[in-house]
Order: C-alpha cells, then sequence, then structure tokens
C-alpha cells in the first residue's frame, strides 16, 4: 500500500478520541507525557511501536481506537525531544502510523505534515552507524517508509522540495561501505518514487544526486556515488530531460548561477557518460557549440572532455555523432597551443582503442609532426610508437613515415625521441620477430634510417625515496669499512673489507662499474689519512648539514683532477658522499621540526589554513620524528625537543603518545647521565603506561625502559610485581595491557623474571584464561570480525598465548619442558579449531583468532633453534595447515608472517615448504602473494650464498632447492591425500609440487634439476621418520615421490645429467637408508602419469573457484539467505542439515544469485540458494541438488571431534571404529580454505561413508585400499598426530608447564 494515489484528508477523523475524552494507550501502556522519566517513556513508547507494527490497515477499530494516540504522536514535544531514542521509536510509529491508515493520513495541517516529514527523514541518519544497537530500528523506519512510499504525500504540500531534497542529501551522506544490498535498495527505491512518480526534478534536488558524481566526492564516499549511479540508470527516462535543462542553461545560456554545480559540468558530463550515453542525448549537441568558443581555455575544457568521451575502449561516440567527431577532429589545428597539444595526446588512446579511425586522425597528425611548437612535434611521435609497440596493425605507413622525417628534426629531444621509438620497434618486431615476417618487413628499413645509437647518460638520482632508510645503512657500511682501516693488516682483514667494498657498490648506480671505482676509492683512503678523517666527520652521528657541505668539498677537491675533464672515478665518489652526508637532517632540523610540532600542540600553528586539523598535524609530525628517531638518534638529544616529547606522552592521542615512547626509546641512551630532570619526569609516566596505557604503548614503554635506564631491573620489577598479583580473568579487558607488559618484561629480562613468570603461566594464563570460556561468543556465522568486534577475553587469550612465546623466547632454553607443554597446548589449540575448551560458546570468528594466534606462536617459537628442534613433525605439520585455513584473513596474515620471518632468515627452511600447499587456495590473490614470497625468498637465500663464502657449510639450512624433502614429506601427510591412486587427488599433489618447483626450476643452477631429481630419488630409499612402520604411509611418500619426478622430468631435460653432489636428507623426517635396499617400483601408472601432464584441467577453473563457499571441517556451510526475514545489515547465513549431498559444479554454477560471504575484509563470492528445511538427517543421504546449497561440508583442517568421550581432554583421541565400506554414501565436502574439488572426485566417493565424522587430530580408522570412502569424505583433512595421542592422557587437559 503507497500514498501515489493520495486522496484528500479525512478532516472527519481528526477530533475522533476515546469515549472518556482521553487518549488510548494499548494495553499494558500507560500514559506517555513529560511527566515521567526518559527511560519510562522509552519503556511506553517500545509497547506502543510494537502495537502499531502488529496492526494492519484492515483494523478499522483499533484505527478509530488509536487516532488519538497518533495526533499526540506528532506533537512537539516527541518531535523536539531531545532523546535519541525516543525519537527513533516516535518515528517508527509515525512511519507505521501512515502505513495503517493509507492512503489517507490522519495529520491535516500542511505544516505539520512538513514537520513529520522532515522529523523522520533527521533520524534517518541513525542508518549511518550499523553497529550501533539500534541499526535495526534505522532499517525498520527505512523500510517502512520504501515500500509504502510515505514520502509521495508531499507531493500535495506546496514546498514538498524541501523535505525531498533534505531526504536526498540524507540518504547519499550515510550509505557507506558497511551497509549490504537491502540498505541500498530500499533508498533507492525511496527515492526513484519520488523522481518517477512527482511532476518533475528542480535544479536543488538533481544537484543533491549530481553532487555525489563530483571527483572529490566520490573519492570520498564510493558508496555514495554507486547509489547515485544506480538512481540514475533506474530514472533515466524521467530525469534525462531536467539533465539536458540543467546543461543547456550553463552550456548555451551561460546561467552558471542556477547551480552550484555549475564549475563541474564537464566532469559530470564524463561521469553521466559512463553511467548512461542515453543522459546526455540532448547534451551532445551543446558541446560542438562549445568547441567553437572564443575562450581558449573553454575550448581545452571541452577537448580534454571529448578525448575521453571518444577514446574511452567502448564507446562508438564517433560513429554515433559524426558531426561532434568532425568538429573535435578540427581542434586538430586549433591556434591555441595546449588544445593542439590535448588533441595529439588523445591521438595514441584512440589509435590503440579504435583502429578504426586511424584513417581519421592520420591527415591531421601529418600537419601536427610539421607544428612550430617543439612539444608538439614530440607528442605525435610518442603517440605514434606508444600505439605501434601496443600492435604494430594499429598504425600505417604513413604514420610510421612521420616519426621517420623527425629523425632529422632540428630539435635533439624530437630526434633523441623519433630515433629511440624507431629502434624500439626495429627490437621488437625484427630482432625479437614478435609478430611475424610481415611486420618484420614493414620496419625493416629503420635499421638502415637510424644514424646514431640512443643512448643516455647516467643521471645522479639525488631524489628523497629511500633516502633515510639507504643514507644510514650506507653509513653503516661506510664506518664499518673505516674501523677495518684502522686495523692491522692480515687475510681476514682483507676478506671482510672486500665483502663490505662488494656490499658499497650493490648500493651505488651500475654496481657492475661501481665495484672498481669502490676498489680505487679504498686505496686512497688507505695512502690519506686526512681523508680518511674527512670521511669520518662526514659519518660522525653529531655532523651538521653545513659541516658535510665542507667536507663534501674538501674529499672531491682532492679526487679532482684538472686535466680530467670528464672523470667517473670522480662522479661516483660524489654520488656515495652525497648518500651518506646528512644534506637534509641534522639537530638542527630536528629542533625546527619539534618547535613546528609545539605551535600545533599550542594551537598557534596555521595548520587549518593548510588543509589540516592539529591534531593531524601532531600525529603526522611524530610520525615523522619517529622515522628520524632510527636513522638520526643523537640529534634528537637535547632538553627542548625531549620536553616537547613529554608533552605528546601526557596528550589523549594514543597514537601520539606511542609515537612519542618510541622516539624515546629509539634516542634517549643518554637521558639518564645527561638530563636527570627528563629522567624523573620520564620514568612515572612509562610505568602508567606500561600499567594502563594501550597494549602498543605498554610494549614501547617496557622497551624503554629496557634501553635507557641503568636499573632497569628495578624498574621492572615495579611493574612486574603489582601486575602479576592483579591479574583477573573475570574482567578480560582489564588483562590485555599487563600481559602484554609482562610478556615483554619476561623476554626482555629473563634471567630476573623466568622463574616468577612460570607459576603465574601456569596457575593463571593456562589454568584460569586459556582453558577456560568464562564468555558465549555472538553466533553471527562470520569467519573474521573487525578488530574493534573482537571480545576482550579472546583478546586477552590471543595476548595470553603471545605472552607464553615471549616468556620461552626470554629463557631460550627447555630446561623445565615448559616449551613441550606449550606445543601441545597450542596444537591443542589447532585441533579443536581455536575452541580448546570445546564447550562451543566461542563465535567462529573469535576461533579464527585464536586459531591464527596458535599457528603464529608456533612459527615464532620455531625461530628459536633450541625449540625448533622440539617441534614434532606433526605439530609442524598443524602449523602448516594454518595456510589453508577457512578464514581468509588467517590465511593472509599467517602468510604475511611467515613470508616476513623467512625473508629474514629467521625461520628454518622446512618453513618454506608451507608455501606449496597455498596452490590449493581458492582465491587467486593469495596464490599470486605466495608465488612472489617464493621468489623473493629464493632469491634473498640464493644472493646471501653468494655475498657469504662461509654459508656454503650451511647449505642444507640455506640453499632453496633443499625445501624439496620438506615440501615432498609436508604433502604425503596432507589430510586431503588419502589415496595414492586417486588421480583427483594426485592431481591435486601435482599442483601444489608445481607451485614450488617451477619457482625453483626458473634456472639451472649448478646442475640443480639433476640435484632435486636426485633427492626424489634418496627419498625413496627410505621410510618416513614420522611412521616408520606403516606402508601405507611410506606409499604415500613414494607416491608424491613419483608425482615430483613426473614433473621434473617433464619440464627439463637437464635433470638427466649427474648431479653435482650427493644430497643431504633431514634425518628428523626420513630414516637412514637401509643397506641393499632398493626400491625402482614405479607408484603412479603410465595412464596417471600421461592424466597428470596432458589430462584435462579440473572442471572448474580457478576464477570459478573463488565463487565457491569455504566451509569448516565438520561445519555447517555458510550461505547468505535469499529472503527478506531480516531488516539488519549483517548478511544472516543459513545454516543447513549437514546431511545435505554433494552438488555439482555445474550444477552450482547455474545459480542466479551471488553473495558476499561473511568474510566480508576480502570477500570470497559465495552461491546464494534457498536453504534446505526439515530434512531428514537419516531418510535424505542423497536430496536433489536443487535443493542443496553448494557449500558441501567437509571433515578438514583443525576440526573439532563431534562427540567428546566423557572424563576424556587429552589432545588427541584415538578411535576404533571401522569404515562401513558398504554403507550409504558420505557427502563429499569441500574443506576449510582450500578449493572444492572436481565432479569426478565427488562422485569418487559417492559409495562411500563412514559410522562417525573424525575430527582432525585423530587416528584413521583403517580403510581397505579397494574402498574408496571412509576419511576422504570428499576432501577430509584429518593429519595423524600419533605422537601427541601418546602423550596426552585424560588428566593432560589442564596443561602444565611446570614440568
Amino acid at each position: 500500500m503507497d500514498f501515489t494515489a493520495q486522496p484528500k484528508p479525512a478532516t472527519a477523523l481528526c477530533g475522533v478520541v476515546s469515549a472518556d475524552g482521553k487518549i488510548a494507550y494499548p494495553p499494558g501502556v500507560k500514559e506517555i507525557t513529560d511527566k515521567i522519566t526518559t527511560d519510562e517513556m522509552i519503556k511506553r513508547l517500545k509497547m506502543v511501536v510494537k502495537t502499531f507494527m502488529d496492526m494492519d490497515q484492515d483494523s478499522e477499530d483499533e484505527k478509530q481506537q488509536y487516532l488519538p494516540l497518533a495526533l499526540h504522536l506528532a506533537s512537539e514535544f516527541f518531535l523536539r525531544n531531545p532523546n535519541k531514542d525516543v525519537r527513533l521509536l516516535v518515528a517508527c510509529c509515525l512511519a507505521d502510523i501512515f502505513r495503517i491508515y493509507a492512503p489517507e493520513a490522519p495529520y491535516t495541517s500542511h505544516d505539520k505534515l512538513k514537520d513529520i516529514f522532515l522529523f523522520i527523514t533527521r533520524q534517518l541518519k541513525g542508518l549511518e552507524d550499523t553497529k550501533s544497537p539500534q541499526f535495526n530500528r534505522y532499517f525498520y523506519l527505512l523500510e517502512n517508509l520504501a515500500w509504502v512510499k510515505s514520502y509521495n504525500i508531499c507531493f500535495e504540500l506546496e514546498d514538498c522540495n524541501e523535505i525531498f531534497i533534505q531526504l536526498f542529501r540524507t540518504l547519499f551522506s550515510v550509505i557507506n561501505n558497511s551497509h549490504n544490498k537491502k540498505v541500498q535498495m530500499h533508498m533507492l527505491d525511496l527515492m526513484s518514487s519520488i523522481i518517477m512518480e512527482g511532476d518533475g526534478v528542480t535544479q536543488e534536488l538533481l544537484d543533491s544526486i549530481l553532487i555525489n558524481l563530483i571527483p572529490a566526492h566520490k573519492n570520498l564516499n564510493k558508496q555514495s556515488f554507486d547509489l547515485a549511479k544506480v538512481l540514475l540508470k533506474r530514472t533515466v527516462q524521467t530525469i534525462e530531460a531536467c539533465i539536458a535543462n540543467f546543461f543547456n542553461q550553463v552550456l548555451v545560456l551561460g546561467r552558471s548561477s542556477v547551480s552550484d554545480l555549475s564549475e563541474h559540468v564537464f566532469d559530470l558530463i564524463q561521469e553521466l557518460f559512463a553511467i548512461d550515453p542515453h543522459l546526455l542525448l540532448s547534451v551532445m549537441p551543446q558541446l560542438e557549440f562549445k568547441l567553437k568558443s572564443n575562450d581558449g581555455e573553454e575550448r581545452l575544457a571541452v577537448v580534454r572532455l571529448l578525448a575521453k568521451l571518444f577514446g574511452s575502449k567502448d564507446s562508438d561516440l564517433a560513429t554515433q555523432n559524426r558531426p561532434l567527431w568532425q568538429c573535435f577532429l578540427g581542434r586538430f589545428n586549433d591556434i591555441h597551443v595546449p588544445v593542439r597539444l590535448e588533441s595529439v595526446k588523445f591521438a595514441s588512446h584512440c589509435l590503440m582503442n579504435h583502429p578504426d579511425l586511424a584513417k581519421d586522425l592520420t591527415e591531421y597528425l601529418k600537419v601536427r609532426s610539421h607544428d612550430p611548437e617543439e612539444a608538439i612535434r614530440h607528442d605525435v611521435i610518442v603517440t605514434i610508437i606508444t600505439a605501434a609497440k601496443r600492435d604494430l596493425a594499429l598504425v600505417n605507413d604513413q604514420l610510421l613515415g612521420f616519426v621517420r622525417e623527425r629523425t632529422l628534426d632540428k630539435r635533439w629531444r624530437v630526434r633523441k625521441e623519433a630515433m629511440m621509438g624507431l629502434a624500439q620497434l626495429y627490437k621488437k618486431y625484427c630482432l625479437h620477430g614478435e609478430a611475424g615476417k610481415e611486420a618484420a618487413e614493414k620496419v625493416s628499413w629503420i635499421k638502415d634510417k637510424l644514424l646514431h645509437i640512443y643512448y643516455q647518460n647516467s643521471i645522479d638520482d639525488k631524489a628523497l625515496n629511500e633516502m633515510w632508510k639507504c643514507q644510514n645503512m650506507l653509513r653503516s657500511h661506510v664506518r664499518e669499512l673505516l674501523d677495518l682501516h684502522k686495523q692491522p693488516t692480515s687475510e681476514a682483514n682483507c676478506s671482510a673489507m672486500f665483502g663490505k667494498l662488494m656490499t658499497i657498490a650493490k648500493n651505488l648506480p651500475d654496481p657492475g662499474k661501481a665495484q672498481d671505482f669502490v676498489k680505487k676509492f679504498n686505496q686512497v683512503l688507505g695512502d690519506d689519512e686526512k681523508l680518511r678523517s674527512q670521511l669520518e666527520l662526514l659519518i660522525s652521528p653529531t655532523c651538521s648539514c653545513k659541516q658535510a657541505d665542507v667536507c663534501v668539498r674538501e674529499i672531491a677537491r682532492k679526487l679532482a683532477n684538472p686535466k680530467q675533464p670528464t672523470n667517473p672515478f670522480l662522479e661516483m665518489v660524489k654520488f656515495l658522499l652525497e648518500r651518506i652526508a646528512p644534506v637534509h637532517i641534522d639537530s638542527e632540523a630536528i629542533s625546527a621540526l619539534v618547535k613546528l610540532m609545539n605551535k600545533s600542540i599550542e594551537g598557534t600553528a596555521d595548520d587549518e589554513e593548510e588543509g589540516v586539523s592539529p591534531d593531524t598535524a601532531i600525529r603526522s609530525g611524530l610520525e615523522l620524528l619517529k622515522v628520524l628517531s632510527f636513522t638520526h638518534p643523537t640529534s634528537f638529544h637535547s632538553a627542548e625537543t625531549y620536553e616537547s616529547l613529554l608533552q605528546c606522552l601526557r596528550m589523549e592521542d594514543d597514537k601520539v603518545a606511542e609515537a612519542a615512547i618510541q622516539i624515546f626509546r629509539n634516542t634517549g641512551h643518554k637521558i639518564e647521565t645527561d638530563l636527570p630532570q627528563i629522567r624523573s619526569t620520564l620514568i612515572p609516566i612509562l610505568h602508567q603506561k606500561a600499567k594502563r596505557g594501550t597494549p602498543h604503548q605498554a610494549k614501547q614503554a617496557v622497551h624503554c625502559i629496557h634501553a635507557i635506564f641503568t636499573n632497569k631491573e628495578v624498574q621492572l620489577a615495579q611493574i612486574f610485581e603489582p601486575l602479576s598479583r592483579s591479574l583477573n580473568a573475570d574482567v578480560p579487558e582489564q588483562l590485555i595491557t599487563p600481559l602484554v607488559s609482562l610478556g615483554h618484561i619476561s623476554m626482555l629480562a629473563p634471567d630476573q623474571f623466568a622463574s616468577p613468570m612460570k607459576s603465574v603461566v601456569a596457575n593463571f594464563i593456562v589454568k584460569d584464561l586459556l582453558m577456560n570460556d568464562r564468555s558465549t561468543g555472538e553466533k553471527n556465522g562470520k569467519l573474521w570480525s573487525p578488530d574493534e568486534e573482537v571480545s576482550p577475553e579472546v583478546l586477552a587469550k590471543v595476548q595470553a598465548i603471545k605472552l607464553l612465546v615471549r616468556w620461552l623466547l626470554g629463557m631460550k632454553n627447555n630446561q623445565s619442558k615448559s616449551a613441550n607443554s606449550t606445543l601441545r597446548l597450542l596444537s591443542a589449540m589447532l585441533v579443536s579449531e581455536g575452541d580448546l575448551t570445546e564447550q562451543k560458546r566461542i563465535s567462529k570468528s573469535d576461533m579464527s583468532r585464536l586459531r591464527l594466534a596458535a599457528g603464529s606462536a608456533i612459527m615464532k617459537l620455531a625461530q628459536e633453534p633450541c625449540y625448533h628442534e622440539i617441534i614434532t613433525p606433526e605439530q609442524f605439520q598443524l602449523c602448516a595447515l594454518v595456510i589453508n585455513d577457512e578464514c581468509y584473513q588467517v590465511r593472509q596474515i599467517f602468510a604475511q608472517k611467515l613470508h616476513k620471518a623467512l625473508v629474514k632468515l629467521l625461520l628454518p627452511l622446512e618453513y618454506m615448504a608451507i608455501f606449496a600447499l597455498c596452490a590449493k587456495d581458492p582465491v587467486k590473490e593469495r596464490r599470486a602473494h605466495a608465488r612472489q614470497c617464493l621468489l623473493k625468498n629464493i632469491s634473498i637465500r640464493r644472493e646471501y650464498i653468494k655475498q657469504n663464502p662461509m654459508a656454503t657449510e650451511k647449505l642444507l639450512s640455506l640453499l632453496p632447492e633443499y625445501v624439496v624433502p620438506y615440501m615432498i614429506h609436508l604433502l604425503a601427510h596432507d589430510p586431503d591425500f588419502t589415496r595414492s591412486q586417486d588421480v583427483d587427488q594426485l592431481r591435486d599433489i601435482k599442483e601444489c609440487l608445481w607451485f614450488m618447483l617451477e619457482v625453483l626450476m626458473t634456472k639451472n643452477e649448478n646442475n640443480s634439476h639433476a640435484f632435486m631429481k636426485k633427492m626424489a630419488e634418496n627419498i625413496k630409499l627410505t621410510k618416513d621418520a614420522q611412521s616408520p612402520d606403516e606402508s601405507k604411509m611410506n606409499e604415500k611418500l613414494y607416491t608424491v615421490c613419483d608425482v615430483a619426478l613426473c614433473v621434473i622430468n617433464s619440464k627439463s631435460a637437464l635433470c638427466n645429467a649427474d648431479s653435482p653432489k650427493d644430497p643431504v636428507l633431514p634425518m628428523k623426517f626420513f630414516t637412514q637408508p637401509e643397506k641393499d635396499f632398493c626400491n625402482d617400483k614405479s607408484y603412479i601408472s603410465e595412464e596417471t602419469r600421461v592424466l597428470l601432464l596432458t589430462g584435462k584441467p579440473k572442471p572448474a577453473g580457478v576464477l570459478g573457484a573463488v565463487n565457491k563457499p569455504l566451509s569448516a571441517t565438520g561445519r555447517k556451510p555458510y550461505v547468505r539467505s535469499t529472503g527478506a526475514e531480516t531488516g539488519s545489515n549483517i548478511n544472516v547465513n543459513s545454516e543447513l542439515n549437514p546431511s545435505t549431498g554433494n552438488r555439482s559444479r555445474e550444477q552450482s554454477s547455474e545459480a542466479v544469485e551471488t553473495g558476499v560471504s561473511e568474510n566480508e575484509e576480502n570477500p570470497v563470492r559465495i552461491i546464494s540458494v534457498t536453504p534446505v528445511k526439515n530434512i531428514d538427517p537419516v531418510k535424505n543421504k542423497e536430496i536433489n541438488s536443487d535443493q542443496t546449497t553448494q557449500g558441501n561440508i567437509s571433515s578438514d583442517r583443525g576440526k573439532k571431534r563431534s562427540v567428546a568421550a566423557a572424563g576424556t581432554e587429552n589432545i588427541q583421541q584415538k578411535t576404533d571404529e571401522k569404515v562401513d565400506e558398504s554403507g550409504p554414501p558420505a557427502p563429499s565436502k569441500p574443506r576449510r580454505g582450500r578449493r572444492p574439488k572436481s565432479e569426478s572426485q565427488g562422485n569418487a566417493t559417492k559409495n562411500d561413508d563412514i559410522n562417525k565424522p573424525l575430527g582432525k587430530g585423530r587416528k584413521r580408522a583403517a580403510v581397505s585400499q579397494e574402498s574408496p570412502g571412509g576419511l576422504e569424505a570428499g576432501n577430509a583433512k584429518a593429519p595423524k598426530l600419533q605422537d601427541v595421542a601418546k602423550k596426552a592422557v585424560p588428566a593432560e587437559r589442564q596443561i602444565d608447564l611446570q614440568r
């Protein structure tokens, strides 16, 4: 029901009251007046809202009964009420009143109606905050107004335009990226009904829409731009005339005062054309008029606009509007130089995007190639060469002839561009033959025409990019070189000096040539002591910019040779000196920066005039000072600077205080001795930040105390003792900062605090905090939530895990076996998917946080050699599987942490093998990121080996090729790999292997292909050290080896050469080969080998896989609800019965609607279908594919066991259930974070089942080789953890870290 056909209001209704003359309230609702408290008023209004919400239009008696109440609610007392909750409830009531009484409104006064709608419009601003507890009511208000079209009643009002403008501005201002499609849909319905059912759109109302298309607004709020875009598309037939009138007023009649947007007309035309060309049907002829304007700047603006419209890839404007096109071409001959230049620049895009227009452009480009302006002739060449490099067929012989002529141009810049461009074309099409013989013949004349070889002298790069970072590093290298000169000459000294010279040369342009010059400079330094002292002064921390200038001049003067005007050696030395000299930052510069920041703090700076707020200026200034504190620490040492930093520490801005603490930490080493007053003021502030500041402040405060005070043990004890005594798990929000401080204290001062921390860990961290769930998480189905939505208890648990790691990293020993217990705890965390207590009280997003924390913790401990040794293969595999987590953010952050540690050579080489599992990631960007990480890691390791001759002794831990055995072992234990003869599973293994091998085999350095092949062959002569007596496990290991050999043999013809040396296999993963043991058996058939190398790709491509839902092991898949059952902004996920059958890729791809999963920060597209309800879990083992969701359930990585046996709380639980080989089919289920399996594999498991679901970490039930069912069941993930299982007993659920 709506107000589209609104009759006049019934005046008779207005006087109706109840029989006793009082306002009738719903049952249970007392009178609502200004005499009651606000809380009581809200309580009563909620009951009124419920009453009106439940009423429909047919309730005539109730309508009469509550009419006085409806009039009462529109009184000034409610419309002007200061409480926003009261106003919201009243607005909801009024919206329902319009719905109930439609098409007649109970309010007759036009002024009253205007007040009511302006009031309702103001309430819609509450839609902006989707996290508000009242958001659902705001959404209900919007939905009600859109459905009823309540605003259409305003057409009867004389000044309705004011209401509509306010409404449109409000909706465009509140829309943001946290809103779902329903919010946008209701907004569109509300606005489009006003546009299409009204008498016309006024200019002000049109402006409220168009302003969102202006680039400045578009960049500010992308969602408002999208909303305006869809609105214009929907109302194109109605609004086109209004738009035409607007542009006619501005462009033709010159009435810029008609709109505030007049100065943006060309930006608007471009955006409107991109949205729908039909919006500008009447506007294009007006542009032709503008092209002929007498104002050169106006013509230039129109040319720029039309260049974008004609040149865009999908534009057919040139063919649709020939008169405008011809008029535009005429601007190539414009008298105004910038217009001609803009026209020429356009030609490049036009040639590439519209080759059919090349004929029209040729004649005009010919004239411009002889233009009197050098810049235009230059750009003609650039235009033609750019198009020719894209595709030679885009340019004809005439256009190439213009470039040929310009090789004789009177200006060097033009000649150079022509020669360089022709040389590039010749190289591309003749030397490389990239386009065949015909193209080569077309440009064969170039080599005869070019009389000069294009070259360009190297230009000194004096730019500031990477200035401070590079300067600090290079200064350090030069300082170390000068230190070597002070030492007695020896072979070791000469070797170290040579290495340092090579490092310095690497940081200069053209390192190859620079090496000789650096050696020569080093000889001069050795012979000239005065030169060395000048260089030492230059790199001294106290050197000022003025002193640096004098030093550089003096050194350059000594090295200059008057007889040699061009001296490459001197140029290189000058470049080195410019890189290391403090030409920008010294104590004076720091002092000046601090004074500027002080002005911002005091409010005397002109920040507002510069377009920034004082707070932003202070924060930005401190960030700059923080960067400088790393590279120029001594320049900060003054009382004035530190006083300003102390002032920042007292500010409420957390980021400002954090940066100030870090600056003290980096620069305050002499505060204690030189500035006692600063010291006495700083200490209590640091103590306060360590105890009650933010976590980041606490960390920096502890490190600051440790770095700059001599009595740090006393200072840290004063923080440690009260914090350790006051820990209370019942108040988790007050735990986070203390846990951070305690963790860093125990890491920085282990000798003093390791023992006291042990009891804290055992009695509080593990027993009281980690092993208990005090609160119940929000069951919203999301796999990830923003930081601000994570519960304090989970944040505390994450910090508790980090504390355990920091405590152990501080001790650096495992004498008390605490590390073993911690690793078992972390493994249990991963096994239980983050729900350590398995009480199912924790939300999925919080579980994701804890899985990430546990995996990252194991990886962090592995960076310490003493802990790496005790990490079992099972624990390593659990850690590795985090990179295939169901949650995108977990995979992303874990991969970043892994890469960061590997690239710094902090992690053992085996951890690089984890990246092979990224081949199974369903998101293309994640796979691409993993590949870049591999390239970077491999490059760094190879470079490190080259630069460090001593590294050859540690080749087993450095040589990238040695990752192959770790990768083979990891893939052999991949829980997806359940049947060694399954082609689909083997194809997955092959993809993972090739993901790593492709990067390793890019170059055949030192015959590395044969070396890797030899490693795979040698593994077949060993047994799996993890399960040496299990024949099936060893068979899987040998099968992976055969797949690897198959890949290596097929990709390289050089792998059959003799390996340069016999590879060493890691004893932790492989046994010693037995004497006389020969394993020449092939574990993959010839048919399988052919399928792996030449078989058809999987049914669903990579991009198709991205559109599949990622569901957790043994969990119900998440699908987006398609109904309108909710008005909230959260996309509610329907959880289906776990017995739903498999659905093929082909069927799932036919789903019409798509949505975005709740893993929202980088969403994975999922198919939205109608949820299945009331399916019997026993009878409905197979259901029709049109009733099921794509998200098939899987036994997954980190899966919780379905039922915990009474009294058993050990980490690993064995099961004796056998597989029923003849049972009904088990549903195939895609695993967390992996691409769904192909349909063929789904069918392969169709006739298999297991009696009970097996959780991760359980020992697998024995399955006969003939039976393809059992644990595979789709993509089952359940890595073996026998060792953990054997150690774990029921009492060990309370993990004892005191052993």
